[in-house]
């Protein structure tokens, strides 16, 4: 009588024929293999690591031995080492991608991500997964069972991938580095959202106008300019807003933080966005120019507005009394003259403002604050008109002349005085 054992793999070319002698009287050694089972664990990641249980893959590999060695078993220290590269020795590799995988079954999951194959599905809201570990995690949503607990603050999350990044909060770690600017970051996605500032990939069209985004985050904000919704409310007031980082800094209203300060000047702003325009005032800095006039400006958008003097374009138009403009806030800010609209009040004094430039500038009148500092010496001005006036002293800038003498003057008032005194009829 002969006993076959013969294993056989998909991806590998070798099989294996065992064949042992009735005769043999070790025979009754060999022990009854029983079907494999197979423990999954769901790590951070999402992948799954399955591990055959070492006793019975070094009863596995024992056996083996047993039969070659004629019942002279290996070690135990030889038999794990002999499995364990075994184990290693086993590599899958995906035919679409050319990923490899430790295990044919980390392949069949993996497989998924080409085939679209999710054949896990929430019986509660028909969602589908590609991995079992997955669809139970996402039931947590429907039970509301939060099993993960922070160890810092006791607060609780459904999935422990969750809770690691929470963490971090803590701990301030920042595990994911850009590679090109050393910029960090908590989370994997962030940082691979960040390296397309590097590659310039916008991967996520709007199907409405074209334009694209570099996160799926952005692009659903801006749907909402298309639909009308505004789904972010204030918590202090009504308003609504269709972009969460338009509520964060409105809400900055009601709580008067101004988180971010000019270390050269101490003004202080609402937006890490207004701040980085505002140091451009002190580095003189313009990187925007005018290919018609060759004329500077510190915002692209200023740039913008300014090339429809050139092109004519007006396409905001007053109803009330024809008037055009280049810009739908230039507009806005003269419909108020119609309307008396005066929405931004002095803290100091009650007096009312139609936008809030002129009430900033206003306020100084009673803060004595001048955030305007020559780059030349110490003179200080609550102006920025009033700083470049004064600065034309220390360049001997003269930007207006007489069209009647050619005269030059560094302040527009100066020249009309000199027309008046000496070329008027």
């Amino acid at each position: 009588m002969v006993f076959i054992k013969e294993e056989s793999e998909e991806n590998t070319s070798e099989s294996e024929t065992w064949r042992i002698k009735q005769e043999e009287p070790e025979i009754s050694r060999i022990k009854h293999e029983e079907p494999e089972t197979w423990s999954i664990k769901q790590e951070d990641s999402g992948a799954l690591i399955e591990e055959n249980k070492e006793n019975e893959e070094l009863s596995e590999v024992e056996e083996k031995n047993h039969v070659e060695t004629g019942g002279k078993p290996l070690s135990c220290s030889q038999t794990k080492k002999k499995a364990l590269k075994k184990r290693r020795a086993k590599s899958f590799t995906c035919t679409q991608c050319g990923k490899s995988f430790t295990y044919k079954c980390h392949l069949n999951v993996h497989m998924r991500v080409h085939t679209g194959e999710r054949p896990f599905a929430c019986d509660q809201c028909e969602m589908s997964f590609t991995q079992s570990a997955i669809l139970k995690r996402h039931m947590n949503i429907h039970t509301g069972e939060k099993p993960y607990k922070c160890s810092q603050c006791n607060k609780r999350f459904s999935r422990s991938g969750d809770l690691k990044t929470h963490e971090r909060i803590h701990t301030g770690e920042k595990a994911f580095r850009c590679d090109q600017c050393e910029k960090s970051f908590t989370l994997k996605g962030n940082l691979k959202g960040h390296m397309r500032v590097h590659t310039g990939e916008k991967p996520f069209t709007c199907d409405q106008c074209g334009k694209s985004f570099t996160r799926s985050a952005s692009l659903k904000d801006h749907m909402n300019l298309h639909t009308g919704e505004k789904p972010y409310k204030c918590s202090h007031c009504d308003k609504r807003f269709n972009r969460p980082r338009d509520l964060k800094t409105h809400e900055r209203i009601h709580t008067g933080e101004e988180p971010y300060a000019c270390d050269q000047c101490g003004k202080i702003f609402l937006r890490d966005s207004d701040l980085k325009i505002h140091l451009k005032v002190h580095t003189k800095e313009k990187p925007h120019s005018c290919y018609l006039c060759g004329k500077s400006f510190l915002l692209l958008h200023d740039l913008k507005q300014h090339q429809k003097i050139h092109t004519g374009a007006r396409e905001y138009v007053c109803f009330e009394c024809e008037k055009t403009f280049t810009s739908a806030k230039c507009l806005k800010l003269h419909q108020r003259i119609h309307t008396g609209e005066k929405p931004y009040t002095c803290s100091h004094c009650d007096k009312r403002f139609s936008d809030s430039t002129n009430l900033r500038r206003h306020e100084r009148t009673h803060t004595g604050e001048k955030p305007y500092k020559c780059s030349h010496c110490d003179r200080r001005f609550s102006l920025s008109t009033n700083l470049k006036t004064h600065e034309r002293i220390h360049t001997g800038e003269k930007p207006y002349h007489c069209t009647e003498c050619g005269k030059l003057f560094n302040q527009l008032s100066a020249l009309h005085r000199h027309t008046k005194s000496n070329h008027s009829k």
